[in-house]
């Protein structure tokens, strides 16, 4: 089954909910309105559906081969990128004196989700270019972004990010990789990564490669780590590419999914040394480097939504295609489509809904990303900082736990053929499984939340948005969705009272509140999603009352809204009882008792 953009759930999302307009009134966007927006979702949509999602299965199957330290892609992916790059795709959102379009963060989501949801492995390589370009305008000397960022800006080079390795994984604290002044500036780097996504590979002449590493007097811990530049080649005073650096793939890893993407061992410093070249100051890597792993953790969660979407698809035409038993209460005998049957409609109404609420609630949150990086008033855009770092973790934990259950339902409606690969169903499960691991655990994610965005805070910014909730639930009873409004309000309840506990109990016992903090998460994930839906709700209410409306696609928005509110926000209250009653189970068992 082919992919196919959903582009008006996209341009609906975009200009009733996440914002466009007031996007598009920031400083540097006076150039945004909804004519060139709409032109770049169409083109973005025709590139995803007939050039990038045909190599989905082929990557999935084919994979990529390793020989002499060179990575071969899987067939059609060289040329797919390189038209990729050459349309300017990845230098939508760079900054203009780069080379780049400087299009809003939100502007720039929407064509991701398109990216990821034709092919995520594909859409890595972009992803971790745009990462590692704005950790070095953000953090880079002049001469380093002189040197760098124009081609990475227009893609003909791409970057990584190197931080993990045998023996550190999420706790960096363990890094070992060194790096030795030669004295002219540059560093000799020498060390072992692993999981590097694209760390090496056949579509582009450079890589960029921004490692963590360890000065020889470096303080132990985080607080010794420095961030370096490692090219794939170096390059001349020119700008042309010159010898080929001391650093190599060794290895590619045998994975349960993502199989287009080449996830390498690499080696720094096998002969001698690798150069490098400090970024910002020395032992400041890993703040630097959290440049990059939140618009990563944001673009892991637009992956965990995107790849649902495309779940949901296959899954619908199979529903619709596959007949199979006669129609429950249907005086007709004859065998119906399997839509029919209602556990088939709870199960697609689940996915859908899900989806609905999460892109809602990610473009609300690239959205405000636009705000903390633009807006006038310094006090706005503090705030709107403070959203943006509350929902990061919500939207990369939530939406990647969801899209494995949602990946499975997909797999459900088919069957047994689910089971089977032909179908393609089982690839976006197996796809989806590494968004709930990379750029931080959903559990790393938890523990964020509830500490350095919740307790730290005092609750002030999940209050803040709680109070949007009330203010949507109350609109929705006036405007007669008193079902809907209801649910959020009974949800909400819960949200507080859950918050509350966060905040109360943080500091005094903190492996009880860790203990709950994965429920914490999704708890908020369904309250805030069950938000937007709300809203969505509110809008498409509005909009039925003109004649002239798209009935069926506003229709199909209070719908959806009501199996949300109906089905998914319940599942709060089971939530705050394990978030707030539930540590001393989790913590009592004696170690050897497991």
């Amino acid at each position: 089954m082919t992919y196919r953009a959903p582009v008006a759930d996209i341009r609906f999302v975009l200009n009733e909910l996440a914002g466009l307009s007031e996007v598009a009134a920031l400083p540097g966007n006076e150039d945004v309105n909804p004519e060139l927006v709409d032109a770049i979702l169409e083109e973005a949509a025709k590139l995803a559906e007939n050039v990038i999602a045909p190599l989905n299965r082929v990557g999935d199957q084919h994979g990529n081969q390793l020989k002499d330290g060179v990575v071969t892609t899987a067939p059609g992916f060289k040329s797919a990128y390189q038209q990729f790059a050459e349309n300017g795709w990845i230098s939508l959102r760079t900054p203009t004196e780069f080379g780049g379009q400087a299009m809003p963060a939100l502007v720039a989501m929407a064509t991701d989700e398109m990216w990821c949801a034709s092919n995520v492995a594909f859409s890595l390589c972009p992803l971790l270019t745009l990462g590692a370009l704005e950790a070095l305008a953000h953090h880079g000397s002049a001469e380093l972004k002189a040197t760098y960022l124009p081609k990475m800006a227009t893609g003909e080079w791409t970057g990584t990010m190197n931080l993990t390795e045998p023996q550190a994984g999420s706790d960096l604290a363990q890094v070992r990789s060194k790096a030795v002044p030669v004295g002219d500036g540059t560093y000799k780097i020498s060390g072992q990564k692993i999981f590097i996504t694209w760390g090496e590979h056949d579509m582009v002449d450079n890589i960029v490669h921004l490692v963590l590493a360890r000065l020889p007097d470096a303080p132990a811990g985080v607080k010794g780590i420095s961030l370096f530049v490692v090219p794939k080649f170096m390059v001349n005073a020119d700008g042309s590419l010159g010898a080929r650096n001391d650093v190599k793939c060794v290895s590619l890893e045998h994975k349960l999914g993502i199989h287009g993407s080449p996830t390498c061992v690499m080696s720094y410093g096998d002969n001698g040394g690798a150069i490098g070249y400090l970024v910002g100051e020395a032992n400041r890597g890993l703040s630097y480097m959290f440049t990059m792993m939140n618009a990563a953790r944001l673009g892991v969660g637009v992956e965990g939504m995107a790849i649902a979407e495309r779940a949901y698809q296959q899954a619908v035409a199979y529903a619709k295609d596959r007949v199979q038993s006669r129609e429950l209460g249907s005086e007709n005998t004859a065998p119906a489509p399997i839509i029919k049957h209602p556990d088939i409609r709870r199960m697609l109404m689940t996915m859908k809904s899900q989806i609905e609420a999460q892109r809602a609630l990610t473009y609300f949150t690239g959205a405000a990303l636009d705000k903390a990086g633009s807006h006038p008033d310094a006090h706005e855009k503090a705030r709107w900082q403070a959203v943006v770092n509350f929902l990061i973790p919500i939207v990369k934990g939530w939406n990647t736990e969801q899209v494995n259950e949602i990946a499975s339902l997909g797999v459900q409606i088919h069957g047994g053929m689910g089971f089977i690969e032909e179908t393609g169903a089982a690839q976006y499960l197996r796809d989806a499984r590494i968004t709930a691991i990379y750029e931080g655990t959903t559990g790393i994610q938890a523990l964020d939340l509830v500490g350095r965005k919740t307790a730290a805070e005092r609750g002030m910014t999940a209050k803040a948005l709680l109070s949007e909730v009330e203010a949507t639930a109350g609109k929705l009873k006036t405007a007669g969705l008193s079902d809907i409004g209801d649910a959020l309000n009974a949800a909400l309840v819960h949200a507080r009272a859950s918050t509350d506990y966060v905040v109360g109990q943080f500091d005094a016992q903190p492996r009880d509140v860790a203990a709950g903090s994965v429920p914490f998460l999704k708890l908020m994930g369904i309250v805030l999603g069950g938000w937007q839906l709300g809203r969505a709700a509110l809008v498409a209410k509005q909009k039925l009352a003109d004649a002239s409306a798209d009935t069926a696609f506003f229709d199909a928005k209070l719908i959806t809204a009501r199996f949300f509110a109906a089905h998914l926000l319940p599942q709060v209250g089971g939530l705050a009882a394990a978030i707030q009653q539930g540590a001393e189970s989790v913590l009592a068992m004696p170690e050897e008792a497991f």
